[in-house]
């Protein structure tokens, strides 16, 4: 998931218009993946449950249920603390297709790809400031989609980023927070007091949200969809006014588990979905 990049379109061999573009600037996407039912529950309906994207007919045209988890994002680098987690979270992405009924080839055989395509193509990152060259992209995801078309049996290409959002606490006595279909309560970390009745609880925290997108071997979108994680702030209690960065971000792997289920939902149903029925 290192160095991801974010976009989504319908093929990137001739779509209409401006035709390698629309690849870059559409939303992200899926591979095909069948409604098996996952272990994970929801807890109940709600409302900031995303409508992930399932385009049905490039789903009934796949003629293989072999993956490869791409070792790149859609979107821009994770932030540092996020993608220290990554190798982890896309463990958890591989056991849950697999649970799902889809054979997962390793990551090497899309990385290594990749890297012999960014020594002639450029790497599309630039390392000072995380913006993507959507030309030299856009030219390594082709070569990298012709060879595995070409050498291997994968049939669709599955992108994973960890994105992170600012989201907000309820007010009142119960203090949660619900975004992208789960509700966190607030982590506390310190070993102050506690938390002062002057704590400012309508400022923005971070939280960690799971994307995942998919394509067929003709670069055309099959699914995007997201899930909330984990809140990656904490109240200090040291201070008792503030959030500060949490020691433990991501290591909660019901958290990760329940984010990965929602979304990839309905292509691998979820059972007790939080959406609205």
């Amino acid at each position: 998931m290192t160095g991801r990049y974010h976009h989504a379109a319908k093929s990137l061999t001739n779509p209409p218009g401006n035709p390698l573009r629309q690849f870059m600037m559409a939303c992200l996407m899926l591979t095909g993946l069948v409604a098996c039912g996952s272990a994970t529950v929801g807890g109940g309906y709600n409302a900031t449950t995303p409508t992930n994207i399932f385009e049905t007919q490039l789903f009934d045209q796949l003629d293989s249920q072999v993956v490869v988890i791409a070792s790149v994002n859609l979107g821009g680098p994770s932030r540092n603390y996020l993608e220290k987690r990554e190798m982890f979270v896309d463990a958890k992405v591989q056991d849950y297709l697999e649970a799902g009924g889809y054979e997962v080839r390793p990551q090497r055989e899309f990385s290594q790809r990749w890297n012999n395509a960014v020594l002639i193509y450029g790497d599309p990152i630039d390392p000072t400031t995380g913006r993507v060259n959507q030309k030299s992209f856009i030219q390594i995801v082709q070569a990298v989609r012709d060879q595995l078309r070409d050498q291997t049996d994968i049939g669709s290409i599955v992108f994973t980023d960890i994105i992170e959002k600012e989201v907000y606490y309820e007010q009142g006595m119960n203090r949660v927070t619900r975004f992208d279909g789960v509700t966190r309560k607030p982590a506390i970390q310190g070993a102050g007091s506690g938390v002062t009745s002057e704590f400012d609880w309508s400022r923005p925290v971070a939280a960690a949200t799971m994307r995942v997108a998919g394509v067929n071997m003709d670069l055309g979108r099959i699914f995007s969809g997201e899930g909330g994680m984990e809140v990656t702030d904490a109240v200090d209690t040291r201070s008792g006014t503030a959030f500060v960065r949490r020691r433990d971000v991501l290591e909660n792997e019901n958290h990760i588990d329940e984010g990965i289920a929602i979304a990839f939902h309905p292509i691998i149903a979820m059972k007790n979905w939080p959406g609205n029925p």
